[in-house]
């Protein structure tokens, strides 16, 4: 059941997190767009409206052991990951489950990736990517995970970048029509 925790007005949370993307997009010297998409020439991003359907509150189901799980990337290389827990929910009638992995750097933030049936038709060819984080997606011990906050890796809008692909246990045999949508301007080539 999509909850919205002590009250917060997320919608407009979302909203703002999306100005600013797009901001940082077209303007910053940091943005992942080549330079000749920056500026006038940004093509903007798309995403679904916010919809709570797809904000959830949930404990996060620990492994008692997190294995070491490595993980390919678009330029053939790897990453390590630890697997440390799962979501398990409801969405568009299915029971689905999504691992969350954690870096090994020692972080405590987590990298929920997935693909969904909306890949390569509305969405990015490859998936999405939910990063939490504790101060920033937990209440009462439970964990925010909120579709509508599901981005593009920075591959999907130039191929210079490197990566991490969605490992195979979290791809999803239901829509997530929430989130970011596949980028306008997106690069040839995308299906990695």
């Amino acid at each position: 059941m999509a909850t919205s925790p002590n009250g917060d007005d997320w919608e407009a949370q979302i909203e703002a997190q999306r100005r600013a993307k797009a901001e940082q997009f077209r303007d910053s010297g940091r943005s992942p767009l080549p330079v000749s998409m920056r500026g006038d020439a940004f093509p903007g991003l798309d995403y679904f409206e916010p919809d709570p359907a797809y904000r959830f509150v949930l404990p996060l189901f620990e492994h008692d052991d997190p294995e070491p799980v490595t993980v390919e990337t678009t330029a053939d290389g790897e990453q390590t990951y630890r697997r440390w827990g799962e979501f398990r929910f409801e969405v568009a009638g299915e029971s689905v489950t999504l691992q969350a992995y954690r870096p090994t750097d020692g972080g405590d933030r987590f990298w929920v990736p997935f693909r969904d049936e909306t890949n390569g038709e509305t969405t990015y060819g490859a998936g999405r990517y939910l990063d939490l984080t504790p101060d920033h997606d937990r209440v009462d011990g439970e964990w925010v995970l909120d579709f509508n906050a599901a981005y593009n890796p920075t591959c999907a809008y130039n191929h210079a970048y490197e990566c991490p692909l969605i490992p195979m246990e979290n791809w999803l045999d239901v829509p997530i029509e929430a989130g970011e949508r596949a980028f306008p301007g997106e690069p040839a080539g995308s299906e990695h």
